[in-house]
């Protein structure tokens, strides 16, 4: 029987862990389980795309992104609209469409999830024509995605320092929001636009989120005090985001966001400049991803503490097999 053709696709520069040897083992790997595997790293911002639609246009049975979200992101985007799967081994900072399909995040561990062969039609957005596979954000979250890219270490500690710097001198904007017959002008703190569940590092902004509803969770955070704003990130970590008096949401499948002028956004935790005015969309069941053939059912506070629990036992027994 003729083996189905993998493409490996690394980013060596994402995360914090290193990725030598990883275009050794894991092939090695991956061919026990019965795939053909081509290799390839990215040299650069665009690249990755360009090898997923490269592998797709070969008639590749799936295309692996080895990397954070951006290199999820890049890959996936060069995949929508055809046969050819996304497999994600996660190796980045945040991992936030990983942690809410429910891959583990450790990379041998995840390619369990390529070995089940469980592939879904799942959806994504778009932002102007940009493709979002996770979530897409204006306002604070932006902010940070900013700072955080200007940092030289990665990882959760450096993201903890780049929200603390911007919640000091951060300043709300005025958003008018319309979506079908639903017309809202607000001076928020953030406005987010979730395909996925979560930012990463287990912080969900949209715990009810789902990527294969054909609709986008939309989250408001209105301005308010100090204390406040401090207490919606605790709302975050523990999954209790949902309509109150600092928080709306809603869902739709198009909105568009109008804002006084252009400025700072982000894109799967990717920053970048866009226009004041923008039309988000969701794309029903145009990518097909390897998924868990379980997920865990979403629980405030016990699933977040689940995932944390679990991502440690990851870390201690990464140590231990690092160790043999």
């Amino acid at each position: 029987m003729e083996k189905r053709r993998l493409t490996l696709v690394i980013n060596p520069h994402s995360g914090t862990l290193s990725k030598r040897g990883l275009d050794k083992w894991l092939p090695r790997h991956l061919r026990r389980m019965g795939y053909e595997v081509d290799v390839q790293f990215t040299t650069g911002p665009g690249h990755a795309s360009h090898i997923a639609a490269a592998s797709a246009a070969r008639g590749d049975y799936g295309v692996l992104a080895c990397g954070g979200d951006g290199t999820v992101n890049e890959v996936a985007a060069g995949l929508v609209g055809t046969s050819t799967a996304l497999g994600i081994l996660p190796a980045g900072s945040g991992n936030g469409l990983a942690r809410h399909i429910g891959i583990p995040v450790d990379v041998e561990l995840s390619t369990r999830v390529i070995a089940a062969d469980n592939i879904l039609a799942c959806d994504y957005g778009t932002v102007n024509g940009r493709p979002f596979f996770c979530t897409f954000g204006m306002g604070f979250d932006a902010a940070v995605s900013h700072r955080f890219a200007k940092k030289h270490r990665r990882g959760l500690n450096s993201y903890i320092s780049s929200t603390i710097d911007e919640f000091i001198k951060y300043h709300p904007g005025t958003y008018e929001i319309i979506a079908g017959d639903r017309v809202i002008t607000e001076r928020a703190f953030l406005v987010s636009v979730c395909n996925a569940s979560q930012y990463g590092n287990n912080a969900f902004i949209a715990p009810a989120a789902s990527i294969r509803d054909g609709r986008l969770d939309v989250t408001i955070v209105y301005d308010g005090n100090i204390i406040e704003n401090a207490w919606t990130s605790v709302e975050m970590l523990a999954g209790f985001i949902g309509n109150h008096g600092k928080i709306r949401t809603f869902r739709t499948s198009r909105l568009t966001v109008r804002r006084s002028e252009p400025g700072p956004a982000h894109i799967d935790g990717d920053p970048l400049d866009l226009p004041a005015e923008l039309d988000i969309e969701c794309h029903p069941g145009a990518i097909r991803i390897f998924v868990p053939r379980r997920k865990l059912k979403f629980i405030p506070v016990i699933t977040p503490m689940l995932l944390t629990f679990r991502e440690w036992g990851i870390v201690i027994s990464r140590i231990f097999r690092h160790k043999a």
